[in-house]
């Protein structure tokens, strides 16, 4: 397994190495309020969309010169991490060992609150300092919670304009059935700019799927 899984991750294309179609950070949610268990189902769905013939498909055709993919894990004011190196996806090959990482991907944040201001800002600055040359910029953020600390919010989506950087929202809504609308006003920002919805965890898996295609 081991040996598999570095023949795998030797297929993985350094971000830098030539201009691609979409720079994508996946923000996922590690507060507090998030099981170890729907932390799992989260980290699980987004490996299975990149295995996804569908999702592969639509990186073909949407994405020709490949897109350059990481993952932030987030919580509180002063907890985000970056999860894995910026990676270029390019064909079927590429997705399965990028599957490959995040499924092998630990929890990096043991809880805390729901910064979600801080998250896109952080998320905006790595994008920034890649080198990653990308025709668009895009932040996936997904969260069960509203912003509950840090006093970047709103202006944080605000940076993400003027960057050039648009982050879609995929809302999960266990907790809350009307963070749909609270993401659409407070979290989306940027050109085509659009928020999904999982009705829980165990939902997630098909939404950020259909989210990816």
């Amino acid at each position: 397994l081991r040996s598999a899984l570095a023949a795998a991750l030797l297929l993985i294309v350094p971000a830098q190495a030539r201009a691609v179609d979409l720079a994508l950070v996946l923000a996922v949610d590690a507060s507090s309020s998030v099981s170890y268990t729907e932390f799992n189902l989260q980290m699980s769905g987004i490996a299975g969309a990149f295995r996804d013939a569908g999702v592969q498909t639509a990186i073909k055709l949407a994405a020709p010169n490949g897109m350059a993919v990481t993952m932030v894990q987030w919580s509180s004011v002063d907890a985000q991490q970056q999860a894995f190196p910026w990676t270029v996806i390019r064909g079927t090959a590429n997705a399965m060992a990028v599957a490959e990482a995040i499924d092998r991907t630990p929890r990096l944040n043991a809880g805390g609150g729901t910064a979600i201001g801080n998250a896109i800002a952080f998320s905006i600055e790595i994008i920034k300092r890649s080198g990653v040359r990308a025709t668009r910029r895009v932040i996936d953020l997904s969260g069960d919670g509203r912003n509950n600390m840090g006093p970047e919010f709103r202006p944080a989506a605000l940076r993400a304009i003027a960057a050039n950087v648009t982050v879609n929202g995929l809302a999960i809504l266990n907790d809350d059935p009307l963070l749909e609308q609270y993401y659409l006003t407070n979290v989306i920002a940027g050109a085509n700019a659009f928020t999904m919805v999982a009705d829980d965890y165990n939902d997630f898996a098909e939404a950020i799927r259909v989210k990816l295609i």
